[in-house]
């Protein structure tokens, strides 16, 4: 794959100079104490705002900040807020409190805000004290926000409240408004002849549906047949989301709000109403549907042909669990089974040859929840990437490349059309240099001629290490070195997958940048291109909320973690060490792939440990015991704090391992029961959970 350079931030050429009365655009950033940060993109330092000068921002808001002409005592910018551009949050959660002619809604957040007033009228049978979700509706400036209370929450059920409550403060909206689920029910199931008659008619070709065993949403599914030759000719066809969810419609909006769905452990909330994920354009079984299709004709070898791009109607035979395809592959015997072996053999080879191309072959782990009817997780389950997954996983890139490849060759007016990449930007040599560095340690040399010799000198780690006690560690930090995928209009390829054009258009029930695609591509189609002046704000805005589903996914399964782990107090695993600090290290156990933190306090009997940043590792100066990512050892659970979402170990320390450790380390256990010490040592920003890796998805869904 070629790299293509950025263009440089034009903020960045010139230091920034603040003037009285000057304006930003940026994000407010709210303290515990309760003082504001307004974070301005290509300024070193952000502007501080006092409570009294938030004119109705709250945190996470996107504002306009004045700067004030003296800075501070710190020497730091200070302002003003003079406009929230965009809400981060408008539903929360907390208390109720009643009096005789008004009530005030208390929020229960760690971020200060100021408590909302709600009339009576509005209180939606909640009583005094009561546990609700309230929605502002109004808020001038120098008076209480006004709201009204959209759901009376069950006390007993804190599983619902805990998830509802990661996704508020993620600025997820629990509910859709009114006007866009009645926008929904009136769009008809019924597809009139006419419209049938503008598509590729393809529904007499054999078409099936792969997915999860629990998923309710079907937005793809694959064709095949043979053609002339010998040839074979395979279907990608995605749900035609566009034809529904028109631009400037409360849907439309609404989705581009939202963004993208939010998948948690026991729930999925919704990028779009029900009634269009789960019915109208769900390619549900024995269903006639509306689609978007990428059709491809290759050989046996997969070598392709001839491609076409279009929308079509699609008749479902059959919907298949990724479980029931698995099986097929390995006993060679089932229902279309033949079809299912030359689709798998295709996949196959695609995957090989990605690889072989510059693809970067980072794999990752992932666990599912076993449930009980009230949520509470009983058991887990870790997800393996079989043959089945990668089945649909290389069709899915094969129709995404496609159409970027597709769109990419277009211009209007001579400038390319304005279109939502998905790119990934070559790794940033501040964090690549440093883990080279400790790469050469086992042996492991990097040629850093080209982005594509740096592609080839990972993938021949990965290969090198597999099955070595050090492939954790080197993954872990590998990983790490990479950027964030993001959307944007500016094509500077994906370098994770080795693509020159990249898109998304497989998931649009799920993904509003599918929708766009689908949009600007049927423009292409019919040669009447409008493009988009606000697209690059769009693209921005998707990445934003798909980095906070991210955070909400990964809020929500650590969640269930903790309280799956509630239940092993004082009882003792295998782990590896998944993370380390200078104030302890992260295990993660073999069984449950449960992270906790083993504070350096409890060490402190043990041995005087520092933190060798260069080595990732904590050492002992008198023991010389070490501690390093990646290394296998026992841990005993601690604490396990459901409120703060966070696990407590301790190293169990082994028959092998005593004679190394000064007698005095030979102690009792600390009860169970003590208090959590990981609330002071929050995972850093760095560490391994906060990865987001292009490989890094749930399996759910269909990998980027």
């Amino acid at each position: 794959m070629k790299s293509k350079k950025k263009k440089p931030n034009k903020h960045n050429k010139h230091k920034t100079q603040d003037h009285p009365s000057r304006r930003y655009t940026g994000t407010l950033d709210v303290t515990r104490s309760g003082m504001g940060f307004v974070m301005i993109e290509g300024r070193d330092q952000d502007v501080l705002v006092r409570p009294s000068d938030f004119n109705t921002a709250l945190h996470g808001d996107t504002v306009q900040v004045k700067v004030n002409g003296h800075p501070g005592r710190s020497g730091r910018a200070t302002g003003e807020v003079t406009e929230v551009l965009q809400r981060k949050q408008l539903e929360f959660l907390g208390h109720i409190e009643i009096s005789q002619s008004f009530a005030f809604f208390i929020p229960e957040m760690d971020k200060p805000m100021p408590d909302i007033y709600v009339p009576l009228s509005q209180l939606n049978g909640a009583a005094n004290n009561d546990k609700v979700i309230v929605r502002i509706t109004e808020w001038e400036k120098s008076k209480k926000p006004q709201g009204t209370v959209i759901q009376v929450m069950d006390a007993s059920d804190s599983n619902d409240q805990s998830m509802k409550e990661i996704l508020l403060e993620n600025g997820f909206p629990i509910f859709f408004p009114e006007n866009v689920l009645e926008e929904s029910e009136r769009l008809s199931d019924l597809i009139p002849a006419a419209e049938i008659a503008r598509r590729h008619d393809m529904r007499d070709v054999l078409t099936f549906t792969i997915d999860p065993v629990d998923a309710r949403d079907f937005d793809d599914a694959i064709s095949i047949r043979t053609v002339d030759n010998g040839q074979i000719e395979i279907g990608v066809h995605i749900a035609d989301v566009s034809h529904y969810v028109e631009p400037d419609t409360a849907l439309d909006k609404e989705a581009y709000e939202r963004a993208t769905s939010v998948y948690l452990p026991d729930r999925v909330n919704p990028m779009l109403p029900e009634r269009i994920s789960n019915e109208l354009c769900s390619l549900r079984p024995h269903e006639d549907k509306l689609t978007f299709s990428a059709i491809f004709r290759m050989t046996p070898k997969g070598e392709i042909k001839q491609r076409w791009i279009g929308r079509t109607v699609i008749h479902s035979n059959h919907r298949f669990t990724y479980e029931e395809v698995q099986e097929i592959i390995e006993q060679q015997t089932g229902l279309y089974q033949a079809e299912i072996a030359t689709l798998n053999a295709l996949a196959q080879r695609f995957r090989r040859h990605r690889f072989k191309k510059g693809a970067i072959n980072f794999s990752s782990t992932e666990v599912r929840f076993k449930l009980d009817p009230k949520g509470k997780p009983i058991g887990i389950v870790v997800k393996e990437n079989k043959e089945s997954h990668q089945l649909i996983e290389e069709f899915m890139l094969l129709a995404n490349r496609a159409v970027a490849e597709y769109v990419g060759k277009i211009e209007v007016h001579k400038k390319p059309v304005p279109f939502p990449y998905r790119v990934h930007d070559t790794p940033d040599k501040e964090k690549l240099l440093p883990f080279i560095e400790f790469a050469k340690k086992y042996g492991i040399v990097f040629d850093l001629k080209t982005p594509e010799s740096i592609a080839a000198s990972f993938n021949r780690m990965l290969q090198d290490v597999h099955g070595k006690p050090e492939q954790h560690v080197l993954e872990t930090l590998g990983i790490r070195t990479m950027a964030k995928a993001i959307y944007t209009t500016e094509n500077i390829g994906h370098y994770g997958l080795g693509f020159e054009h990249y898109c998304h258009f497989t998931s649009p029930i799920r993904r509003y940048p599918d929708v766009l695609v689908h949009r600007i591509l049927q423009q292409c189609l019919d040669q009447k291109i409008d493009p988009d002046k606000k697209l690059e704000v769009k693209c921005r805005h998707s990445s934003e909320r798909e980095r906070a589903a991210m955070d909400s996914e990964r809020a929500a399964n650590k969640y269930k973690q903790v309280e799956y782990m509630q239940g092993f107090l004082g009882e003792e695993f295998e782990g590896v060490i998944s993370g380390v600090a200078s104030f302890g290290f992260w295990v993660e156990t073999v069984e449950h792939k449960c992270e906790g933190l083993v504070s350096i306090n409890s060490l402190l009997d043990i041995d005087d440990f520092r933190y060798v940043e260069s080595d990732y590792l904590l050492a002992g100066r008198r023991s010389g015991r070490q501690f390093r990512i990646g290394d296998k050892l026992t841990i005993r659970v601690v604490a396990a704090n459901l409120t703060k979402r966070q696990l407590d170990y301790e190293w169990v320390i082994t028959a092998p391992e005593s004679p190394e450790v000064p007698a005095t380390s030979q102690r009792k256990p600390r009860p169970a029961h003590r208090k959590s010490t990981s609330a002071r040592h929050p995972a850093p920003r760095n560490h391994p959970a906060s990865r987001n890796h292009p490989a890094s998805r749930k399996s759910h869904k269909k990998k980027e």
